[in-house]
């Protein structure tokens, strides 16, 4: 605890059922499960420091979440389950602090039928097989927002990416073999570059799982992203989707914004890590992307504040767009060299933690003797879009 508590609460479900919580290191009074929240109540004043082991026994069907953004959560496939928590899902299958400054290590255990195959945050530390169904137990040391936990349970075949130093697993339906390997070619090239570029990779591996079924959108978890199966058919005409799932391993599931108003760091970012793979893989260089994209954002709506764009545009493409296109006009005013040394110390600072844009403008004001407020004000904090792509006066 970090200040005197007498009452706090979790999310969950309401789609879930409470039977029982029991706490140890405080003595509760009563607990509450309705509206999605879990509200639990003291008999006496916690003080600052106080440690408390809090157990949630629960049972249900678990099944997405709806709101703004739609259906969020545990899912259920044709043959299997998917789980895309991003931004509030993750109460549809574990009481948790659903937030992403929530970063903890997590340990998750399943037991599916045995035919099934269990793809999951964190590294596979149990399996055991027992009559007709298998018990799974993964463990994630890294610290982790509870919206970055997965899991994909489906009939699917391991394949392991050969060369490199961070080993590189896939999860795919047996039927995708030939085309898994054309669309996801260059993942290992992927890898070495954002290495180079951002710094070391920070899990001990990354898993890539393709569903049997079509997704509208890749997913990105802790360690692993998800794809549906028309990206894998897809030969090299979504390869920019691959990278950008990659990319948020550092950005946005290693440094974390501290809020959702933050959403650019994780997006603007991986974004721009398209248009670098693009440029430093031999196709337009990143100046062409964001031409492109500037010309199409000119002539978009002018509603969109990049540094909070409030919940029900956090997902627009411009925050996408945009964001890129700071980070573009960042490295044309201080320069390739610092602008990725700026980058890799980022990751130093922040990995495995949070951060805020105000944490990135003090780190790049640091890197330059440049003023760079203008650059701030034009592209962060304004709605409204530049004349051009250099440096605002």
């Amino acid at each position: 605890t970090t200040e005197p508590l007498r009452d706090f609460s979790l999310d969950l479900s309401r789609h879930l059922s409470v039977s029982k919580v029991s706490w140890v290191g405080a003595k509760l009074a009563r607990f509450r499960h309705s509206g999605g929240k879990l509200r639990m109540t003291a008999g006496d004043d916690i003080p600052v420091g106080a440690a408390i082991t809090v157990t949630v026994k629960y049972s249900g069907n678990p099944r997405p979440i709806k709101g703004v953004w739609g259906e969020v959560g545990w899912e259920e496939l044709d043959e299997g389950v998917l789980v895309a928590n991003q931004p509030n899902g993750a109460a549809s299958w574990f009481p948790c602090d659903d937030h992403p400054a929530s970063k903890a290590p997590m340990r998750i255990a399943l037991t599916t039928d045995s035919p099934y195959k269990v793809v999951c945050t964190g590294e596979l530390v149990g399996k055991k097989a027992s009559g007709s169904t298998t018990a799974w137990e993964f463990d994630m040391a890294y610290p982790t927002s509870t919206y970055l936990a997965a899991v994909n349970i489906g009939l699917y075949e391991h394949l392991q990416i050969t060369g490199g130093d961070v080993p590189i697993h896939a999860y795919i339906p047996a039927d995708l073999r030939r085309e898994f390997s054309e669309s996801f070619a260059r993942q290992r090239e992927m890898m070495e570059l954002f290495e180079k570029l951002f710094g070391p990779y920070p899990l001990d591996s990354y898993k890539v799982v393709v569903t049997d079924d079509e997704l509208e959108i890749p997913l990105e978890s802790m360690g692993m992203s998800t794809f549906g199966r028309n990206i894998a058919v897809a030969g090299d005409a979504e390869e920019r989707l691959i990278a950008h799932e990659l990319a948020h391993q550092w950005f946005g599931n290693t440094v974390t914004a501290e809020s959702w108003k933050g959403i650019w760091l994780h997006e603007g970012f991986a974004c721009y890590a398209e248009w670098l793979w693009s440029e430093f893989s031999g196709g337009a260089d990143a100046h062409s992307h964001a031409l492109k994209y500037f010309a199409r954002l000119q002539s978009s709506p002018h509603d969109l504040l990049l540094a909070d764009p409030g919940p029900t545009l956090m997902f627009d493409d411009r925050v996408y767009k945009r964001g890129a296109l700071t980070l573009h006009v960042l490295r044309g005013v201080i320069g390739d060299s610092a602008f990725f040394d700026l980058i890799r110390e980022w990751m130093e600072e922040f990995g495995g933690g949070t951060a805020t844009t105000e944490d990135f403008i003090d780190m790049a004001e640091d890197a330059t003797d440049v003023d760079l407020e203008p650059l701030w004000d034009t592209w962060l904090f304004s709605t409204d879009m530049p004349a051009g792509l250099g440096m605002p006066s």
